[in-house]
């Protein structure tokens, strides 16, 4: 068949693609005053004036997109997402933690290192959901997925990548450095500009969600699970809550229930686990995995 006969069938698009039309204006480059103009730019490429304020739907929408799609494509059907701290160090940093923290310093040095046998769950359980991975219907299920930063985030995707699996890193823009870690697929590491955005994606694929010891990030993400399922806004899933003693520390549930802004049941939309083993039987039960 030659081209012209290709080009006359029916189900052939009558407009060029985008990356046609982008092709075209390279290939006839011709430099004035009019085309050296910002204004003349293709607005999909014209990066200022996608970042304008104006633009802010816009890039909502691409932030959502770019994963979203990128995900199908790479046939992630579920996810088995961790949270956590970005400070606990792993067994092997413990020792060091505390050694170099200043006197003033010295016993958060101490807690942060005591919670390094979270960093070791962390691993074991991406480790675990990766040695018995499900595929159901070509697509992978409890894929893990992480902030794609350091500490319990990186040793979830280590867990992982040690099983011999794919992981996911969905990282964000802070003003401070930040990159995704090593154990991140780098076809599955994102980098988002909106937290909302990210934390959607979080649990847009989520069958469960294995939350760790941390800090404002941690409660954030925690939180907004919880809200999401006592309101019946996301369907239950099962919300493995590591380290009972951290956080009956820091969050007294049972006065929240007795000062009557949540009901007693809502302390039950999460499951008190301290091991990896622990937790990944919480989540055969719950699907009834066998």
């Amino acid at each position: 068949m030659t081209e012209e006969e290709r080009e006359k069938r029916l189900h052939r698009r009558r407009f060029y693609k985008a990356e046609q039309e982008a092709g075209f204006v390279e290939a006839h480059d011709t430099s004035t005053p009019q085309t050296r103009s910002p204004a003349y730019k293709l607005a999909f490429r014209d990066t200022d004036f996608l970042l304008r304020e104006e633009l802010r739907p816009v890039r909502f929408q691409l932030e959502l997109l770019k994963c979203e799609m990128l995900l199908d494509e790479a046939k992630i059907g579920s996810t088995l997402v961790c949270y956590g701290s970005a400070r606990i160090p792993s067994p092997e940093q413990a020792a060091e933690l505390v050694a170099s923290a200043p006197p003033e310093r010295k016993a958060v040095a101490e807690r942060l290192a005591a919670k390094s046998r979270y960093y070791e769950e962390a691993r074991q359980l991406g480790h675990i959901a990766s040695t018995r991975a499900i595929v159901e219907q070509g697509m992978r299920q409890f894929v893990v997925c992480s902030g794609g930063g350091p500490s319990i985030m990186e040793a979830a995707n280590r867990g992982a990548v040690e099983a011999g699996a794919e992981t996911i890193g969905l990282n964000i823009v802070l003003p401070h450095e930040q990159a995704p870690n090593a154990y991140v697929t780098p076809r599955l590491a994102f980098q988002f500009h909106y937290f909302a955005l990210r934390k959607m994606h979080f649990l847009l694929r989520a069958k469960a969600v294995a939350v760790f010891p941390g800090g404002f990030g941690t409660f954030d993400e925690f939180f907004e699970l919880l809200t999401l399922i006592q309101t019946g806004k996301m369907k239950p899933i099962p919300i493995l809550l590591f380290g009972k003693e951290f956080w009956n520390r820091v969050v007294d549930f049972e006065a929240l229930a007795d000062e009557g802004v949540i009901n007693h049941a809502d302390i039950g939309l999460f499951h008190w686990v301290e091991t990896a083993e622990e937790a990944w039987d919480k989540v055969v039960d719950f699907y009834d995995l066998g």
